[in-house]
């Protein structure tokens, strides 16, 4: 392609997302020479002007936190995946001008997992209770057949993943963290929970864990997956939960795939080892 097309991820702070290292990889390889990708810090406030003030030649936006969800109103169309868990992370900008979200979060879980061999499940057990914590019960209502134990630090939280539940049709038992560890005996345990967080569990992992996805990247490895690897449990992490995500977005925005999962997974392991 010869004339110029733009995307570019937004959130605030954005300095450190790694977007940009994935989707520049993901154009070297596909050939795609006049595509541009750029990060903007952008918050709630500023979403809506940024978003008048794009031309013709931008096909695309990530998003990250705060927007993605205090973009849907901005949007003509809102996919039903995004709809579920009221939360947009990806823009096609349509050439007639349309604004179309999607979440690639929720299928690129599924896809992670299912690279590491996980279809289906009997019944799982997700640390936290955040933006990501609902992606995964949205994850989970396509491959868990049984009940979903919620770890959570606060009785809103217990409610907020329960009401998760019901709108996603996911059987949502919820339990205090103070009994984080015994989460660790699921056969897939999912931690959305900050950095740190999770360290004191490390010494809980059981003798024949099953999969762990952690959905951080940095740092990484976490004394979690650490200890889960150590116990030759499967770990599935947040670079892969970002890669497969990205590769969903580079198809979407770019008209253009398979999007080069291989190349962009390096870029990234690349890009984090010189951090």
């Amino acid at each position: 392609m010869s004339d110029t097309r733009r995307a570019a991820v937004l959130g605030s702070p954005i300095a450190h997302s790694l977007s940009p290292v994935l989707h520049r990889a993901a154009y070297r390889e596909l050939g795609l020479t006049g595509w541009e990708y750029d990060r903007f810090e952008v918050d709630e406030a500023a979403l809506p002007a940024f978003l008048e003030q794009l031309g013709p030649e931008w096909a695309g936006l990530s998003l990250t936190m705060p927007l993605k969800r205090a973009v849907i109103p901005l949007l003509d169309e809102v996919s039903p995946t995004a709809a579920s868990v009221e939360a947009v992370n990806t823009v096609v900008l349509a050439a007639d001008g349309r604004r179309l979200g999607d979440n690639t979060d929720i299928p690129g879980m599924l896809a992670a997992l299912r690279e590491r061999g996980v279809q289906q499940v009997e019944r799982a057990a997700v640390l936290g209770a955040g933006a990501t914590a609902s992606s995964a019960l949205a994850a989970l209502s396509r491959i868990c057949t049984g009940e979903v134990t919620a770890y959570v630090r606060s009785d809103a939280r217990a409610d907020e993943m329960r009401g998760w539940g019901e709108r996603l049709g996911v059987a949502v038992r919820t339990a205090p963290w103070a009994d984080a560890a015994e989460a660790l005996t699921a056969p897939l345990v999912i931690a959305t929970t900050p950095a740190g967080t999770t360290d004191a569990l490390a010494a809980a992992v059981p003798e024949r864990p099953g999969t762990l996805f952690d959905v951080l990247y940095e740092p990484w490895p976490t004394a979690l997956a650490t200890a889960w690897a150590e116990r030759r449990g499967a770990v599935v992490g947040g670079l892969d939960l970002l890669v497969h995500q990205a590769v969903l977005q580079v198809e979407q925005m770019t008209g253009c795939g398979p999007a080069p999962l291989g190349a962009m997974r390096r870029a990234g392991e690349a890009a984090l080892a010189a951090r």
